[in-house]
C-alpha cells in the first residue's frame, strides 16, 4: 500500500503501473472546466500506458464523453471510455441473448450499448419485455418509474413465487452534483423502483466490479491504478476490485473523510490533484511510536492524535495522520483529532 512503504527512495504512483483508470468529475473536470493540471498529467501519462476514463454516468455514450474530453485537451478516443452501461451490457447478457427485448429507464448512454448489441428496446411494460436496464436521465419522472414498476411486477413482485425479470441498474450514485448543487441521483431512483416491486437490482457500477472488471477487459490491464475523488464509489471498488487507488483531493472528499475512512475504503495513495502521479510519493515511516511522512510528524496518544510536527506541507501532514489513524485500530469517533488537520 502506497501509504504505508518502507522502502528507502520514494517513486511514484505510476511505478509499475500498466494502465490509469480515471474518474472524470471531481477528477478530470469541475463543471464544464478542466482541474488545473488535469489535461497535462493524464496525457503525460498516457505516453507509457493506456489511459481509462471510467464513469457511472449513464446518460452520455462513450462517444459524446469523449468527445468532450477532447475538447478540453485530452488524447483520446471512445474507446477509451468505460460506462456504466457499457458494463450493464456484459450482466445483461448473462441472462437474456441479443435480440431481446429491453425496457429502458435512461437515455442515450444505455440505448446505444443496447443498439450496439443487438437488443430491441421498449418504454411500455405491455411490451412484455425480458428485461430491464435502469440509469439516471434528468427527464426521469414518475411515469417511467411506475412503468419499470410494472414490467417488473408482471411475472414477479414481493409475493410472487419467481422473481420475475432480471432487473440491471447501471449505478447506486444516490446523488448527482449539477450546476446549482446536489441533487438526487439513480440510486434514489432505483429506491423508488425498488420499493414498489420488493427486490434489489443488479448492479454495474462504482463500487461494485463489474465496470472494473470491464475496464480491466478493456485494456488488458495487470496492474491498473483508479484515480478518483469519492470514497464511498471508486476507492472502495477499486479495493473490491483487486486494483491500486489513489484519492484526489479536487473534488467530493476531502481531508476529513479520509482520515476518517474505513478499512474498506482507505486508497493507497493521497494526492492534491492529478499532476501527484508524476512526483515522487513519500515514504511512511513508523519511529517509536511516530510516524512520520516527510518531515510531518503524528502520533497516537491514548485518545488524542497529536501534531508532532506539521513540516510546512499540508498534504505530508495529512497522510501522516491518516497512516497512524489507520495504524491504530481505532475507529475515527473515539479518537480526538486537531481541526486543524481537516479543516
Amino acid at each position: 500500500m502506497g501509504l504505508f512503504r518502507t522502502k528507502t527512495e520514494s517513486s511514484t504512483p505510476l511505478e509499475g503501473v500498466d494502465a490509469v483508470l480515471a474518474d472524470l468529475d471531481g477528477v478530470v473536470y469541475a463543471g464544464a472546466h478542466a482541474i488545473p493540471r488535469a489535461v497535462e498529467s493524464l496525457n503525460l501519462a498516457k505516453q507509457d500506458r493506456a489511459i481509462g476514463y471510467i464513469t457511472n454516468n449513464a446518460s452520455r455514450s462513450d462517444a459524446s464523453v469523449a468527445g468532450h474530453l477532447a475538447e478540453l485537451g485530452l488524447d483520446v478516443v471512445p474507446n477509451d471510455v468505460v460506462t456504466s452501461p457499457q458494463a450493464a451490457m456484459a450482466m445483461l447478457a448473462e441472462h437474456v441473448e441479443p435480440g431481446a427485448l429491453v425496457f429502458v429507464v435512461g437515455g442515450e448512454g444505455i440505448t446505444a450499448e443496447l443498439e450496439k448489441r443487438g437488443y430491441r428496446i421498449t418504454r411500455s411494460a405491455d411490451d412484455a419485455p425480458d428485461a430491464v436496464v435502469q440509469g439516471f436521465t434528468p427527464d426521469i419522472g414518475w411515469r417511467e418509474l411506475a412503468e419499470a414498476s410494472f414490467a417488473l411486477n408482471a411475472n414477479g413482485g414481493p409475493d410472487a413465487a419467481t422473481p420475475g425479470i432480471p432487473w440491471i441498474a447501471t449505478n447506486m450514485d444516490w446523488t448527482i452534483p449539477v450546476a446549482r448543487g446536489i441533487a438526487p441521483g439513480n440510486g434514489t431512483l432505483v429506491s423508488a423502483v425498488h420499493t414498489a416491486v420488493g427486490r434489489f437490482p443488479l448492479v454495474a457500477g462504482k463500487p461494485e466490479t463489474p465496470i472494473f472488471d470491464e475496464a480491466r477487459r478493456r485494456f488488458a490491464a495487470e496492474r491498473p491504478l483508479m484515480v478518483g475523488d469519492r470514497l464511498d464509489t471508486d476507492i472502495l471498488g477499486a479495493r473490491r476490485a483487486g486494483m491500486l487507488s489513489a484519492l484526489v483531493l479536487t473534488g467530493i472528499d476531502r481531508a476529513k473523510q479520509v482520515l476518517a475512512a474505513p478499512a474498506t475504503s482507505r486508497p493507497d495513495f493521497i494526492l492534491a490533484d492529478l499532476d501527484g502521479l508524476h512526483a515522487p510519493y513519500p515514504v511512511t515511516e513508523q519511529i517509536r511510536g511516530v510516524t512520520r511522512v516527510g518531515a510531518a510528524r503524528v502520533r497516537i496518544s491514548g485518545n488524542r492524535v497529536e501534531i508532532v510536527a506539521d513540516g510546512g506541507d499540508e498534504l505530508d501532514l495529512l497522510r501522516a495522520a491518516c497512516a497512524a489513524i489507520w495504524d491504530s485500530g481505532m475507529g475515527i469517533h473515539v479518537l480526538d483529532v486537531p481541526a486543524r488537520l481537516y479543516s
